[in-house]
């Protein structure tokens, strides 16, 4: 009788066993593993939005002189005041209303899993086990946050190109298009660095990281509406979107001024919270 022996053969070093090849392969560092362990929510975010902007954007052809004159005085300041011409289309529904909401609930809700979820679960605390500073673990996930909102922005570039012919879009340049998914691009990424920034920099649970940037978009978005309706239009210089959208960049392009602005925004808010994550006691 013949006895065979199995034996298992050893993982290679740096494999963990068990593991699919694509985990493997996108494990290699926090930016990469992050991008995979998102892949799934970032698509879903860009899917969504996308075909949001793309529906709404279609509608464009049907409307007519009663609809257009019917929008409310109160709505004027989101948008709403010039229906007439595809950009202004375009610069009410779409992007005035609700794409920026969907965009700033994206940075809210996937900057709270950033920090704040992996502190919440103790998960931070293994990482930093590893031979990667409290700063560079941020600077990737929040890179990985910025690879989500880039592709919204793709996602919405490519559905309204896709429907800009067959909806009576084409006054719009195609410069035009982009200049605006870049805009819609920085606004993710300035709510996205508040609710990192709230994690890193407090300790805050996720829901509580996801609540206050949530709560501070709708805000400012309602301070930027309805601020005219009071007289004080001086209010709309504080807030982001602003600078996301008076310059009008479906018809001027990209103002170089706004653009600068959300990016320093961006780049001093993720500075500020690295700063406060490296002295902050993550046992307490």
């Amino acid at each position: 009788m013949t006895t065979t022996l199995h034996t298992t053969r050893p993982a290679a070093p740096g494999i963990i066993p068990g593991t699919s090849r694509p985990a493997r392969t996108f494990g290699g560092s926090i930016f990469t593993k992050t991008l995979w362990d998102n892949r799934r929510v970032f698509a879903v975010w860009a899917l969504a939005t996308g075909l949001l902007a793309t529906f709404y954007a279609s509608f464009y052809p049907q409307l007519s002189a009663e609809s257009m004159a019917s929008v409310p005085e109160t709505m004027r300041g989101f948008g709403l005041d010039d229906m007439s011409s595809a950009a202004g289309y375009l610069q009410g529904p779409v992007f005035g209303l609700l794409v920026p909401l969907l965009v700033t609930f994206y940075g809210a809700a996937t900057g709270a899993r950033m920090i704040s979820a992996d502190e919440e679960s103790g998960y931070l605390d293994l990482l930093l086990a590893h031979p990667i500073g409290r700063t560079r673990l941020m600077l990737q996930r929040f890179t990985a946050l910025a690879a989500g909102a880039a592709l919204i922005g793709v996602a919405v570039l490519v559905g309204l190109l896709a429907v800009r012919g067959s909806a009576n879009l084409d006054t719009v340049s195609i410069g035009g298009f982009a200049a605006q998914a870049l805009n819609l691009v920085l606004l993710g990424l300035l709510f996205g660095a508040v609710a990192t920034g709230i994690g890193a920099a407090t300790g805050a649970s996720r829901a509580v990281a996801f609540g206050a940037t949530a709560g501070l978009g709708v805000l400012t978005y309602a301070l930027h509406g309805f601020a005219p309706q009071i007289g004080a239009d001086w209010l709309r210089y504080l807030t982001p979107f602003y600078y996301y959208i008076s310059a009008e960049p479906l018809i001027n392009s990209v103002h170089v001024g706004h653009v600068t602005v959300l990016v320093s925004a961006v780049v001093a808010l993720i500075g500020a919270s690295a700063w406060r994550l490296n002295r902050r006691d993550l046992n307490r």
